[in-house]
């Protein structure tokens, strides 16, 4: 059966062409793509070709309501790959069909970044297993209904990788595969406009390197050499590293610190535009050989810059197919923190609408860091500073702020500028770490050191598990792909053992990269422990996501603050039924008329707890951290 290659290289290669004439004089180049097109097509495995015609068939999959990704490290969350596929049962359980595995790729020896220093694109981890046993764990997902995600790191290579070696041995090819200069007059000139990423453990954007007797560029660390996008080999490179992860089965590529890419001198080396003309040609590529493959861009940029990585202009719907939603995971924090929703409903509601055919990621935590990227100019707004309130969350969130919940940790803390961020588990975050803290000194050493199984009883508890779902509430309800990351729909807290470990110590980031317990994973079925309630709390969120179609991801969210400060009212109009959604950030009870929420007053359901809403109260009364979606008409079974 024809899987209609022509016709896709005619759809695709005239986007290609006109991409790669921005960024490239190489008359060649095409002509080289078109080769690889041709022979990475002739190695696509047959089954694989079958998933492609599906998904052709139905283009919107990853943006239906019926999506929800789940993130975790492989070895933490099953050890090896094959430990990874007989978990599957766990996931389908909880409703999951996108799973993302954080770096599994060869790294260099640690430190690596936590796996984004690869030293072989073409060998996994070698406790995690082989190539074939991730294309034998993509087949079980897949069977599963749940689509691969991996990271594809860009910007960067480690020092230990082939082309790295090569080009510290003085073989020319591979030199001009990085920046390396002579001396300090270059470096010194771009350093005039460089962010530091890493200020406390990697200052500087440049490292000499006595072997390659040359200043690298070295934006993250002095192990991790940025590479020269500027030459089409590398281009090349990475167009053949795509098509060999499609053809083993990964299903979404998460172009790893994308707005990096492209260096320009006078400027921060981010987010410029021939970025965009690659991840046009990339994807172009992918269309080709592996439509069913989708891109998701890394770039937490601001609010204002995020959407050209899903396209505008020209590119609209051309560049990556999903973005995470950087903002809405630092408002929800801020609106927690401050009881205060209306600095969220300001910055929500000014960014650009991304494409139709595109969607968001969003998510409360991943394994990275929290930076507080406030908007000055939308802190204003409401007589706020913006340094200042950065200030607040940071202090909040690292638990010294007088009476915050929080039991995080301050992470690349630069003096000269202020930037503060944070690390800690979501559980934490909220408030559960505290809470069972104050727990035990309540009722003495009784209870279990880790808690696990406790009879949930104590208000402190209960008031962080409704936080924790309360937050969980909003980032599955917006609209797109939300991620669960690994633990969260237990209440995993964080761990500290990390400070045992030589080579994780100095990263505090590991505290909120725990390994599944999967003693305690067992505790989810235990009615009124602490993990069931947690654990049933999300399952529900998650149900309830898929039945409504309005939370479609083609549709965008309308974001206003209620008469309460610490309401937050996110709208949803779709075709196949609106659905209002209305969030207290505060521990007090709190009335929210129906003008307010703009959702028609007859055959009104309150989606999350199945029970019709009395129209004749004028009102509805939300519990400390509640949620409701309100659904104005009967919402539309989920599709198959």
């Amino acid at each position: 059966m024809s899987d209609c290659l022509e016709e896709r290289r005619q759809r695709w290669l005239p986007d290609i062409r006109e991409a790669l004439e921005l960024v490239y004089d190489d008359v060649d180049l095409l002509s080289r793509v078109d080769d690889l097109i041709r022979k990475a097509h002739s190695k696509r495995p047959a089954e694989l070709k079958r998933r492609d015609r599906q998904r052709l068939l139905n283009p919107d999959w990853f943006q239906r309501e019926s999506e929800v990704g789940y993130v975790a490290y492989a070895d933490l969350f099953g050890e090896t790959l094959r430990g990874v596929a007989e978990r599957v049962g766990y996931l389908k359980e909880l409703g999951i069909t996108y799973l993302h595995l954080m770096p599994l790729l060869e790294p260099r020896p640690e430190p690596n970044d936590g796996g984004y220093a690869v030293a072989d694109y073409d060998k996994v981890r070698s406790d995690l297993g082989t190539m074939d046993d991730l294309e034998r764990m993509a087949t079980v997902l897949h069977g599963a209904g749940v689509s691969l995600t991996l990271d594809l790191v860009l910007n960067h290579v480690a020092r230990e990788h082939r082309w790295a070696a090569s080009a510290r041995q003085g073989v020319p090819r591979y030199r001009d595969y990085f920046h390396i200069f002579a001396d300090r007059s270059m470096p010194d000139e771009y350093e005039k406009t460089l962010p530091e990423v890493f200020p406390a453990t990697a200052p500087g954007s440049f490292t000499f390197d006595q072997e390659a007797q040359g200043w690298v560029w070295t934006t993250f660390n002095n192990w991790q050499w940025d590479l020269n996008w500027a030459n089409p080999d590398v281009f090349i490179e990475f167009a053949s590293i795509v098509l060999s992860l499609a053809n083993r089965g990964v299903d979404c590529l998460r172009l790893d610190a994308i707005a990096f890419i492209w260096k320009r001198l006078g400027t921060n080396c981010q987010n410029q535009p021939e970025v965009h003309a690659i991840t046009q040609a990339l994807r172009g590529i992918a269309r080709i050989v592996a439509p069913s493959t989708i891109f998701k861009a890394e770039a937490i940029v601001a609010p204002s810059m995020v959407t050209t990585y899903l396209g505008s202009g020209a590119r609209a719907g051309k560049v990556s197919d999903l973005a995470y939603h950087n903002s809405l995971m630092v408002q929800v924090w801020s609106a927690l923190a401050a009881r205060d929703a209306r600095l969220a409903a300001k910055s929500l509601s000014a960014m650009r609408p991304k494409p139709t055919t595109t969607a968001w990621t969003t998510y409360l935590r991943c394994h990275d860091d929290i930076g507080w990227a406030i908007d000055d100019r939308d802190a204003a707004s409401l007589g706020w500073s913006g340094p200042a309130h950065r200030a607040f969350l940071a202090d909040f969130y690292s638990g010294v702020f007088p009476g915050s919940f929080s039991s995080g940790a301050d992470f690349q803390s630069n003096p000269g500028t202020g930037d503060r961020r944070t690390s800690g588990a979501a559980a934490s975050l909220a408030g559960l770490e505290k809470a069972l803290e104050d727990m035990r000194e309540a009722v003495g050493d009784d209870l279990p050191k880790d808690h696990a199984g406790m009879t949930v009883w104590f208000d402190g508890v209960n008031l962080a598990v409704s936080r924790l779902l309360c937050a969980y509430a909003v980032i599955i309800g917006f609209g797109g792909v939300p991620l669960i990351y690994m633990g969260d729909e237990l209440g995993l807290r964080n761990d500290y053992s990390f400070l045992g470990d030589p080579g994780r110590r100095a990263d505090n980031r590991w505290m909120h990269r725990p390994r599944m317990p999967w003693d305690r994973a067992v505790l989810r079925n235990r009615e009124g422990s602490l993990e069931h309630k947690v654990y049933s709390g999300m399952r529900n969120l998650i149900a309830t996501r898929k039945r409504l179609a309005g939370l479609h991801a083609a549709v965008e969210s309308s974001v206003s603050a209620g008469s309460d400060p610490a309401v937050l009212v996110v709208a949803r109009r779709h075709p196949a039924g609106d659905i209002v959604q209305v969030y207290n950030f505060s521990e007090h009870r709190t009335w929210v008329a129906w003008d307010e929420i703009g959702v028609p007053v007859q055959d009104t359901t309150e989606e999350i707890s199945r029970r019709s809403i009395d129209v004749g109260a004028g009102s509805i009364e939300l519990a400390p951290y509640g949620s409701w979606w309100i659904s104005g008409i009967d919402a539309m079974p989920s599709r198959p």
